[in-house]
């Protein structure tokens, strides 16, 4: 019994801190384990506490009353949607035990469009059956719908091209906060809406959208949902103006000092938790009560043999509890995590964030719908970290990710996370890695808020921001040397291989020249060869006294050298060609020229003799070469 007041005591303060004392119906809060009533003590409209009880306890979230009449059951709870349909809004009514088919038939009657031909989106829990009752899918006061008609239509409009090209646009919109004259400049397409003005604005000013009190919206902004090409504001800058109204827990307690019904009470009540659901955070979600209704899955697997499936599993059933803006979650194994965050070039690294969540705490809901899912923090994990998470609910999970943890960050940080309390979850672990280890920078816990998130995510990032710049000097430093050490291994690579190519190239040069000059030395052997078988086969010279007929040749030669010879006038042409050649001139290389007249005797008939080629008794004849 002490456990479960504890546990009441935990879930009253955490109500309180999330939207003021809230008062409960009648002074009773169920028990989520034992199921028993815990009653409070009545007073009655004249009675007066004890002096003990005079103090109201800070960790008491209950006023406790006496009914001045007889309690009647609590009515009905009644949903409001608001239904988008092209440029129609329907506002539809409707008690929670209804079923999705009859807001159908009452759009059927506003829109004119079949039921058969109507598809109605934008559950949270996805699509549902005409048949589903709006009791079992534990909606807030305030829902949004939109219906798409795919077998119809298209209506032609003369306007819609505008409205397109509004969508396409983008607003700047100047808003000043009020209170701390501030004044912020930001930029939004034509097709965000202006529910998505208010969450950005609350994520800058602090101030919940229900809180949120705005001057300088066009008249036709009447609607949340509407995009702001559709609400009339002025392109392409348009000013606003946003304050805090007065906090409702604040009025709430000065109507309360002056009732004592508790019936108003009650609808106070009621009032209070649908002003939660503005937050996306129902009743169930405010205590952590309804929880076997809402999760009709598990995050992750019990024992999964592949932790990608496991991780798989586990951002598909977060997008549809929490919609699809949330961190981008790394699929893999926590080894791969450690790769792609750290073990890259050191300009790409980043920084881990492991998110370890528990369906059984009281804090999960609301830090992942308003924390986690924030625009701010999703986009500044998407930026800077790589996020992997893990389920800590079943009990092999939490061991299996125990073990990982000693393993990877050592017992101390393991023995840290495992004495954290269930109330404690979810938790969200920084961890940057160095050169020898992993550090974890922080462990934040679940009971945080939107900016203490933020600034411990910043806090982080200085730290790693700093570590990186150390990383990435030395990272160039290192690879700087090793380019010198490359350039001058290529510089000595190329200074022997021109070597090389030298020394080839010489001794190419050398070879040829060795080579040519064996030729030449063959071919002066074998012209000297033949030059000294032509001497020996010249017939003698003939001698002065000789009393045959003697023709005396003078010949010239290429260098002005002169030489004579006596032949035989009957001596053939080819005994002078052979003597000229024995000379050093062979008759294929020269050619034998005779003056009066001007002929090329190399060109006559060899076999003639040399009176018959007219050289006779004497003749003149030079040498040159032939081309």
């Amino acid at each position: 019994m002490a456990s479960n007041m504890d546990r009441e005591m935990i879930l009253a303060d955490f109500q309180a801190a999330i939207n003021g004392v809230i008062p409960q119906e009648n002074g009773v809060l169920q028990s989520e384990y034992g199921g028993e009533t815990l009653q409070g003590p009545a007073y009655g409209p004249t009675s007066h506490p004890t002096a003990s009880s005079s103090t109201p306890s800070s960790s008491s979230a209950f006023r406790h009353v006496v009914p001045s009449r007889q309690i009647v059951e609590r009515q009905p709870r009644m949903l409001d949607f608001r239904v988008e349909y092209r440029d129609r809004n329907v506002d539809v009514v409707l008690e929670d035990s209804c079923t999705v088919g009859e807001i159908k038939h009452i759009l059927e009657n506003e829109l004119q469009i079949p039921v058969s031909k109507m598809l109605l989106k934008g559950w949270k829990t996805g699509d549902v059956d005409d048949s589903t009752v709006l009791k079992t899918l534990h909606l807030p006061k305030n829902n949004s719908l939109y219906v798409l008609t795919p077998d119809l239509p298209p209506p032609s409009s003369s306007n819609s091209g505008a409205l397109q090209e509004s969508l396409n646009q983008n607003f700047m919109l100047i808003i000043t906060h009020r209170e701390v004259q501030r004044e912020y400049n930001l930029n939004f397409s034509g097709s965000s809406t202006i529910q998505e003005v208010k969450r950005n604005v609350y994520d800058l000013t602090s101030i919940p959208v229900r809180h949120q009190l705005w001057e300088g919206w066009p008249p036709s902004a009447t609607d949340d949902s509407m995009t702001l090409a559709a609400s009339g504001l002025t392109y392409p800058c348009h000013r606003l103006t946003v304050g805090r109204r007065s906090s409702p827990a604040q009025t709430r307690e000065q109507s309360e000092e002056q009732c004592t019904d508790v019936h108003m009470v009650s609808d106070s009540d009621g009032d209070d938790f649908e002003d939660a659901t503005e937050f996306g955070v129902d009743d169930g979600e405010m205590f952590g009560m309804a929880s076997s209704a809402l999760r009709k899955s598990p995050m992750m697997p019990e024992n999964a043999e592949n932790e990608g499936d496991a991780l798989l599993q586990f951002t598909a059933e977060f997008s549809s509890r929490y919609g699809d803006c949330h961190p981008v979650y790394f699929i893999g194994s926590l080894e791969a995590a450690f790769q792609e965050a750290f073990y890259g070039k050191a300009r790409d690294r980043k920084l881990l964030a492991i998110y370890l969540h528990h369906d059984e705490s009281v804090l999960t809901n609301v830090f992942c719908s308003q924390m986690l899912c924030a625009e701010s923090i999703v986009s500044y994990l998407s930026q800077n970290f790589i996020t992997w998470a893990w389920d800590m609910t079943k009990e092999a999970n939490r061991a299996r990710f125990l073990t990982m943890c000693t393993r990877h960050f050592g017992s101390v940080v393991a023995q840290t996370i495992r004495t954290q309390k269930t109330d404690q979850f979810p938790l969200f672990l920084i961890i940057m890695g160095k050169r020898s280890s992993n550090e974890v920078l922080n462990v934040i816990q679940g009971n945080t808020t939107v900016d203490e998130l933020m600034m411990r995510l910043m806090a982080a990032m200085e730290i790693f921001s700093a570590q990186q710049q150390e990383d990435i000097k030395d990272e160039d430093e290192r690879e700087a040397r090793e380019n010198v050490k490359r350039e001058q291994d290529e510089a000595y690579r190329i200074s022997l291989e021109a070597d090389r190519a030298k020394r080839e190239a010489q001794e190419r040069e050398q070879a040829e020249q060795f080579r040519l000059e064996q030729i030449r030395k063959e071919q002066e052997e074998e012209r000297e060869a033949i030059r000294l078988s032509l001497e020996q086969s010249l017939p003698p010279e003939p001698k002065k006294e000789s009393t045959e007929s003697v023709s005396k040749l003078r010949i010239r030669t290429p260098s002005g050298e002169f030489f004579e010879r006596r032949f035989l006038a009957s001596s053939k042409l080819q005994v002078v060609f052979d003597f000229v050649a024995s000379k050093g001139y062979p008759w294929e290389e020269f050619k034998l020229l005779g003056t009066f007249p001007r002929r090329d005797v190399t060109q006559l008939d060899p076999n003639k003799s040399l009176l018959e080629v007219k050289l006779y008794p004497q003749e003149t004849l030079f040498l040159e070469a032939k081309e």
